[in-house]
Formats: C-alpha cells, structure tokens, sequence
C-alpha cells in the first residue's frame, strides 16, 4: 500500500506537496508537462452491419445499369421487358435497404446520399431511356424531349427530398406521414407497368399510334415527381380494421386482375390507384390550407411581435 498521503493525490500537486488555502482541487494528478494522455480503447465499428444496406443499394444501381445495357441495344421486346423486370428489382432492392438500415440501426447520412444517386440511374435514366427505345423514339424530338424532362425531374424530385428529410445536424431522414411529390420509384413504376402491360394488351400498346399518350403520360409523372402535391409514405400503418379492410380490397382487386387479363396489369392497377389517391386527398385538403394559411400567418406576426420568433 503507498504511503502517500491521500489528500495529496486530491490536490493534483504531487504527493510531496498539498494543497495549499485556496487552491483548487482535482480529482486525478497532474500529469507531468508533454506527456500524453493514453486513449481508451474504441469498440470495434460493426462494419458488416454498415456494408449490408449499403451493398443492397448498390445492387439497384447494377440492376439500373444492366437495364439501360440491354434497352439501348434492344432489338426485340423481349429484351425491353427484361429492362422492365430488372427496374422491377431495383425497386425490391430500393425498398429493402431502408428497411435492413433501420433494422439494424446503421442509418447514415451517407446512405441516404447513395440512395438517391442509386435512385437517380435505377429510376430516373434507365425508365427514360426503356420507354424512348419502346414507344418515344416514333416522335423524333419529342420524343427525346419527353424522356429527357421525366430523367431531369426525377433529379430534381431527388435533390428536393434530400434537403428536405434532412435534418438541421444532417442525419438520416426520419420517416414521415406524407411525401412531397410523387416518389421516383412511383413514377419510374408507372412507366414499366406501361411497357410490361404490351402482351396483356395483346401488342397494341407501343405503337405509332399510342406514342403521343405515352408521352402524356410520360410528362404527366414527371410533372408530378415535382409537384407539390402528398402522397403517402404508408410508414404509419398499424394493425386495425381499415388497414386489414384496405389490404382485402387491394389483394381482391389484384387477384381479379391477375386472373381476368394478367399479372402485368396489376403493377399499372396498383400504381394508378396510388398515385389517384394522392391527387385526391392533395386537393381535398386545399379549401382547409388555403383558409388556416391567413391565421398561421397571423398567429406568426403575433409571435414576432413579442420577440418570440424573428418576422
């Protein structure tokens, strides 16, 4: 045992030398000037636990890759549908990486930066380019110019929602109710649930005579990527008779589908009812935001009026 007095390793002036009238105390003792403190051990990062989202993000972008190989040397349909499929599972890949980061709890602002980059070449190039090698290339121009607007405003959709999830410490977006704009995997899903119905509508989609609505419809989701206008994010579902009621009707409507005219039609089905249910409640809500905008105006006025909030 030392013989050290123990008010003198309180003191931190050394053991020879206590503390005199008014000096401050401290806890441990002084260490001896230019030596360095030694470093605690750091756990060990979960690395792996780190890579597998990030890895499953990067597979949507392989699968957006091939899709773009094989729509720019397509030669038959068939090889435009395989694009179609590939998007298809970029979009199952899309959806698992968020849900294997907040499982695991390795949410990064890193992920979210590569996720919207996946996005933007699963989502936004390779849809563009499947549908102008599919039906717009018949408009010349036009054509170019329709898959070009759906391609920019799937960027802009995706650079909007990265400022706006973000927080003010630049963490990972936390889920929300509602989401400004349609969702680039929405839009890029309308446009291979378009490719994929040809066969259910026995060949006649995709001709000279439909190209003018694809393009519509092509300008029409686009227009939507980047208005701002809510649809839902279905991440505050919980157990209950309307979700239970919601899921019968949905899985009702597709089998019936499935079995009148195809499966490829239910992807087109499911995707229309979503992006419907949104242009309605969106506009639902409009008489009651523009009546409540004059008194949270108000209400703000009045909170700068008292210093309580910058006008």
């Amino acid at each position: 045992m030392s013989e050290h007095h123990p008010a003198a390793w309180d003191t931190g002036v050394g053991p020879w030398c206590p503390a005199g009238p008014g000096q401050a105390t401290s806890a441990r003792p002084e260490r001896p000037r230019g030596e360095v403190a030694p470093e605690r051990p750091r756990p060990a990062p979960r690395r792996a636990l780190y890579l597998l989202p990030n890895l499953i993000t990067l597979s949507s972008v392989f699968c957006g890759f091939d899709a773009i190989r094989l729509s720019a040397s397509a030669r038959s349909d068939d090889d435009l549908r395989r694009a179609a499929l590939l998007i298809l599972v970029a979009m199952i890949a899309d959806t698992l990486d968020g849900r294997v980061a907040r499982m695991t709890r390795t949410e990064s602002a890193f992920g979210v930066q590569l996720d919207s980059l996946a996005d933007l070449v699963s989502f936004g190039v390779a849809p563009a380019l499947l549908v102008y090698q599919w039906s717009l290339h018949r408009l010349g121009l036009a054509g170019v110019l329709g898959g070009s607007v759906f391609a920019a405003c799937g960027a802009i959709r995706l650079a909007r929602f990265n400022v706006l999830s973000m927080g003010e410490a630049g963490g990972p977006p936390s889920p929300a109710r509602y989401i400004v704009g349609l969702p680039v995997t929405g839009a890029a899903g309308i446009l291979i649930a378009i490719v994929m119905t040809r066969r259910g509508a026995g060949g006649q989609l995709g001709g000279a005579g439909v190209a003018p609505a694809v393009l519509a419809t092509t300008l029409l989701v686009s227009m939507l990527m980047v208005s701002t206008l809510r649809f839902r994010s279905f991440k505050d579902l919980r157990p209950g008779p309307r979700t239970l009621l919601a899921i019968a009707l949905a899985l009702g409507s597709s089998a019936l589908l499935s079995v009148r005219w195809g499966p490829a039609l239910v992807l087109a089905w499911g995707l229309g009812v979503y992006v419907l249910l949104g242009v309605v409640e969106s506009l639902w809500r409009l008489p009651a935001l523009r009546r409540g905008a004059p008194a949270a105006l108000e209400a703000r006025v009045a909170r700068a009026g008292r210093g309580e909030e910058r006008p």
